[in-house]
């Protein structure tokens, strides 16, 4: 159960009340629960090895995977223990093909994962699956480091089944940058437009990503999870790697992100998490996804960069 913290009064962390289990706790499957019968928009509190097996094959249209990394980290009592790489890669590899098989043929996948253990995901996946890119997201949160570089970056690994026959929509994800040195032809602004917010220009997205903010404190979309996802980063995948009405599994559920963006996507979702109060937490995230289905950092169909629009 979730330890009661002392909070400010500004503080938008989201939190589980005793009084909101009861409606809560419904919204959450059980392992045992998928046998009787597999359905869309699955919450499941279980462990991946009992899940993976009642889940069918050849279903999902996009996987996104955000497994513990190759660190010691405790997620609220269920610690993950740093390991040899060796060890670390057949530790992916225990889970890594059965979650390729719940892949269509023209599914993609994504992969998260940080310096240490990004070499060892990429040989994994290779097994598999063909890598088409490496994503690489800035996180402008977190500790210095006093005989280290400060770790600022993520990886994400992105693969696909068949490099001939996947999607991918590119207009879905564009990115809009303010123009430090805006062009004229004839009086004219040359690709960009001026604003009432200012001068912006429409871009192609890169594997380098600089317009991600971890969720902190004032955000709604906050948990207590200590490597919560950005909604906004979750967009990106969706938007760009799945259409409306396709299936998005993740098998390490964490806070639900994936299971929120898509529901905000209009995608259906399976998510799996052994920890039952990050159940909770998502099932409350889903809930206020049918009040407020806004994605900070993604309005108008394009994504902003951070601190160029005012966000709510």
């Amino acid at each position: 159960m979730q330890t009661e913290k002392h909070r400010a009064s500004r503080n938008r962390t989201l939190t589980v009340r005793e009084d909101e289990r009861a409606r809560l706790e419904p919204m959450v499957s059980a392992a045992a629960d998928l046998r009787a019968g597999f359905r869309d928009d699955l919450l499941v509190c279980g462990d991946i090895y009992d899940c993976l097996d009642l889940i069918p094959d050849g279903y999902f249209d996009l996987v996104i995977i955000d497994p513990p990394y190759n660190l010691n980290k405790d997620f609220h009592g269920r610690k993950f223990s740093s390991m040899k790489s060796d060890d670390y890669e057949e530790y992916l590899r225990s889970w890594f093909g059965k979650v390729c098989d719940k892949l269509k043929p023209t599914g993609s996948l994504y992969m998260c994962g940080d310096w240490k253990c990004s070499s060892s995901m990429q040989r994994v996946i290779e097994e598999r699956l063909t890598i088409l890119n490496r994503i690489t997201w800035q996180r402008e949160k977190g500790r210095g480091a006093k005989s280290n570089w400060k770790n600022g970056m993520e990886d994400i690994w992105f693969a696909v089944k068949d490099p001939k026959h996947y999607t991918f929509n590119l207009d879905a994800v564009m990115m809009k940058r303010k123009v430090l040195a805006p062009y004229r032809v004839d009086g004219q602004p040359k690709d960009w437009d001026d604003t009432a917010d200012g001068k912006f220009r429409l871009t192609h997205p890169s594997n380098f990503w600089d317009d991600i903010s971890i969720p902190f404190w004032s955000m709604p979309e906050n948990t207590d999870h200590p490597t919560q996802k950005p909604e906004k980063l979750y967009a990106k995948l969706i938007l760009a790697s799945s259409n409306p009405g396709d299936r998005i599994f993740d098998p390490f559920s964490g806070s639900g992100t994936t299971a929120v963006v898509a529901k905000k996507l209009h995608r259906h979702f399976c998510c799996i998490e052994i920890n039952p109060e990050y159940c909770l937490w998502t099932a409350k995230r889903l809930l206020l996804a049918d009040e407020n289905p806004a994605i900070q950092g993604y309005a108008d169909g394009v994504f902003w960069e951070r601190n160029t629009r005012l966000e709510t």
